[in-house]
């Protein structure tokens, strides 16, 4: 359940604070006055997308931050890496820069928006003002079914077994080609698998060659280089070279140690110094026979990199992916010179997962059918309590092709009078008539999620009078169940409401201000009066109000 809600710098809201509670709490104001920032607010904290334009003018940055409770498992916590509040609080944080960066953060911790977008999913069900337009999509329609029908098991088994059907058809065009491309492919791929063959390709080879062109290019300059440093360790006819000179104090410090114990353990360094100065020189004399080489190496070497280039920009960025061309050449050919075989066992397992598919489809289409007798009674059960007890609503089933979603297409149909067939809700459904149906729907449907919080944005669009009473009542009613947050312009549903907040604007100096304010039975019934009569509030619209509340009262002790 969402506790509070704590909004800055949105929009016209520089600050607010609002504290909510169980049950049916609705917001009112005038038009304008920043009721529906309410819900955008909401909408940010959970996730949602939102624009640098939220930020409001003049500020550097908008926040928002939503307090739960009792509503995450402490698997949750534990799977997602987050620190579990002592008092079971969960608090939720976004903040959008004016520059249109956004930060997200759940009891403290930094987290990506999907992940707030996923969360925010378990927390609250928002239903816009536009969501009611979602009946008059009928690719909205199965999706509608299936969740009342709790279909995700079946729908999920459906989806792997038609996932592997598509693949083997796909696999089976594949192989679907004309004799005469079936030749011209063949010998490309012959032409591809000897080039690369004959090249002999060893991985880590052309960094070698690299290597040693680069060492014999420069061989002349590092002969007489390495020549010399040879010399200086060896000693050469002319001198003597390091290692003999080394050599030479060693035994002098070794032959005067008897002396002096410092000068034994220098001639022990010494030594040390001449095993390495003759391990150098060992090392050099290696390297040194490294830069003899036949006059043709070089070029031998230049035309096998020029090779390799050469196979890179056809097969390749590297040894390792010139070889993974040649065995998916090796692979596609085998596919071309023995196609019919595998032709006729990709089609052996086709069928097989066709049956397999089609028998899942069955189950989940039977499923659907099922679910539809009863949704189609609760949904009109739930209409007629909305004030259309005339109205019929019907799931039309029509058997089509295997997709991702099973075998059926699904629409919900709907008859505004009695005596009419059914018809495409888009067709006939008002503005007010898709309002109640999708509340109707979302009262169903409620029953099969764990959401423990429901905003509706202006439910009352296109509806007044006894039917706007009726959406009242059972927005209240669904509030027994769970948490339910509603904006409306209409008396007939704030009536109904367990808390009542007030959305005001106001002007300071060139800025303008929005508040949110909890009403009292007095603030209520001038509210109510307001929202009756406009201005013109009386001691007569004042006294129809408390009335208006007494009866919604004595409605909800009934219930």
């Amino acid at each position: 359940m969402l506790n509070l809600l704590h909004i800055e710098n949105i929009a016209v809201i520089e600050k607010a604070d609002i504290e909510f509670d169980g049950g049916l709490s609705v917001l009112t104001g005038e038009t304008g006055a920043g009721k529906s920032i309410v819900i955008d607010a909401l909408n940010a904290v959970t996730g949602g997308r939102v624009s640098k334009d939220i930020v409001r003018t003049g500020a550097k940055a908008a926040s928002v931050t939503a307090v739960f409770t009792q509503v995450m498992s402490d698997e949750w916590y534990e799977e997602n890496g987050i620190e579990k509040e002592d008092d079971d609080q969960l608090f939720v944080m976004r903040k959008i820069s004016a520059d249109g960066k956004s930060s997200c953060r759940i009891n403290g911790t930094p987290v990506s928006v999907s992940q707030l977008k996923e969360l925010g999913a378990e927390l609250i069900d928002i239903h816009g003002q536009n969501d009611g337009r979602k009946l008059l999509d009928e690719s909205f329609h199965l999706k509608y079914l299936d969740g009342y029908c709790g279909n995700d098991a079946e729908l999920g088994e459906y989806k792997e077994k038609y996932g592997v059907l598509k693949a083997l058809r796909a696999e089976l065009d594949a192989l679907d080609m004309d004799e005469g491309e079936k030749e011209r492919r063949a010998d490309m791929l012959k032409f591809q698998i000897d080039e690369i063959e004959r090249a002999n390709i060893v991985v880590g080879e052309m960094d070698e060659k690299e290597a040693r062109r680069e060492l014999l290019k420069n061989a002349s300059r590092l002969t007489d280089s390495v020549d010399s440093v040879f010399s200086a360790l060896w000693g050469s006819d002319r001198a003597d070279g390091a290692v003999t000179l080394t050599e030479e104090a060693e035994r002098e410090l070794d032959a005067s140690s008897k002396y002096s114990d410092k000068l034994g353990e220098l001639s022990s360094k010494m030594a040390d110094v001449k095993y390495a100065l003759m391990d150098i020189a060992e090392e050099i004399r290696d390297f040194r026979d490294e830069l003899d080489f036949s006059p043709g190496e070089l070029d031998e070497i230049e035309e096998r990199i020029s090779t390799l280039k050469r196979l890179m920009r056809k097969y390749g960025a590297g040894e390792e992916e010139i070889l993974e061309t040649l065995e998916r050449a090796k692979e596609e050919l085998d596919d071309i010179e023995y196609s019919d075989e595998k032709k006729l066992k990709l089609e052996k397992k086709l069928k097989a997962a066709l049956a397999d598919a089609e028998k899942c489809a069955k189950a989940l289409s039977e499923s659907r059918k099922a679910g539809a007798l009863t949704l189609e009674k609760r949904i009109q059960d739930e209409l007629a309590h909305l004030n259309m007890k005339g109205v019929k609503f019907k799931v039309s089933f029509e058997k089509a092709e295997l997709s991702g979603t099973g075998c059926d297409e699904v629409r919900f149909l709907m008859s505004a009078n009695s005596g009419e067939e059914p018809g495409r809700i888009a067709k006939i459904a008002s503005g007010g008539e898709l309002s109640r149906i999708m509340l109707a729907m979302k009262n169903v449907l409620a029953e099969n999620d764990d959401v423990g919080t429901m905003v509706f944005d202006e439910i009352d669009t296109g509806v007044s009078g006894i039917a706007a009473q009726r959406v009242g009542e059972k927005l209240w009613e669904l509030g027994i169940k769970r948490q339910v947050l509603c904006v409306t312009h209409l008396p007939q549903i704030a009536v109904m409401a367990d808390n009542h907040f007030v959305v005001e604007k106001d002007s300071a100096g060139e800025r303008t201000y929005t508040r949110v304010s909890a009403l009292d039975t007095e603030g209520r019934k001038a509210e109510l009066s307001r929202l009756t009569g406009g201005d013109n509030i009386t001691d007569l619209t004042l006294d129809s109000a408390g009335q208006q509340l007494a009866a919604a009262q004595k409605y909800k002790e009934k219930k």
